[in-house]
């Protein structure tokens, strides 16, 4: 599933290509995703300027000059792919929704898998969404701070990895980020979360948007489905330390203490034995 900085990366694809244009057309291809499709989509968003876009965790919002949002989550396997409306290209397979602006501008929603989703929602309502409202602190945002995983973690017996891809504490951060944050923090991540130390915490806060930003940079992780809004493919799967990487020697270590493997809540995670205690 794209990760925080693979839908950042997306949004703001989107939102060059969309912000201040008016939404001219919409093709809706089939009639569901993961829900179905808002009855009211086309009358709700055709003929209204984009305003600007927001991302909240894993949801891209684009605000429209009507007061109405459309929330859009890739799901598992979704992209969207960026264009122009006059190509002559054909449509890729999969391709469930089409939005075009005034200015030629289009997005095609591709989801083979169909656990993606557009809804409608009140600009001014946004965080009481069904989907937002129970939302943890954004890692990018000033609220990521030692004092505030501190906080978090008081109380929490549960594994730090765990607790640190629980979205009602922290939204947006998935696996793979998680796996490098807690590697260039030291930190086992079968460690009790309550167990970590103001220092601990503290360099967290500092890792977390640090990876963040970088992997943005880098246009996100591509391992399987996920590509940036122009159709390229992210990199910042070349830049992992630990994630992937089983067998590998440690960048701390060596070749005396290869990357392991393990699983946790059903999802693998990547880490040195050695060095992250």
């Amino acid at each position: 599933m794209p990760e925080l900085p693979e839908v950042e990366t997306v949004m703001r694809g989107f939102r060059d290509a969309f912000e201040g244009h008016r939404i001219s057309h919409i093709s809706v291809n089939r009639p569901d995703l993961r829900w179905p499709f808002p009855a009211d989509l086309r009358e709700k968003l055709e003929g209204r300027r984009v305003l600007s876009f927001r991302r909240r965790a894993k949801y891209i919002l684009m605000r429209l000059e009507s007061g109405w949002s459309m929330l859009l989550h890739l799901g598992m396997s979704g992209r969207l792919t960026i264009g122009r409306a006059w190509t002559n290209a054909t449509p890729p397979a999969h391709e469930h929704l089409v939005l075009e602006t005034d200015s030629g501008a289009r997005a095609g929603l591709v989801d083979p898998r169909r656990f993606g989703m557009v809804d409608l929602v009140r600009t001014s309502g946004e965080d009481d969404h069904r989907l937002l409202a129970h939302l943890g602190m954004e890692p990018l945002s000033p609220t990521m701070t030692g004092q505030a995983l501190t906080a978090l973690f008081r109380n929490r017996r549960t594994p730090v990895k765990s607790a640190l891809l629980d979205q009602k504490l922290i939204a947006g951060l998935g696996n793979i980020y998680v796996c490098e944050a807690l590697f260039r923090c030291g930190i086992h991540p079968e460690r009790q979360a309550c167990t970590l130390t103001d220092p601990e915490t503290a360099a967290l806060s500092e890792a977390i948007p640090q990876i963040l930003e970088q992997a943005i940079a880098s246009g996100g992780s591509s391992l399987r489905d996920y590509v940036q809004a122009d159709g390229t493919k992210g990199g910042f799967q070349d830049l992992h330390l630990v994630y992937g990487r089983e067998g590998a020697p440690c960048p701390n270590c060596g070749e005396a203490s290869p990357i392991r493997r393990i699983t946790q809540a059903g999802r693998s995670t990547f880490f040195c034995p050695t060095c992250q205690k």
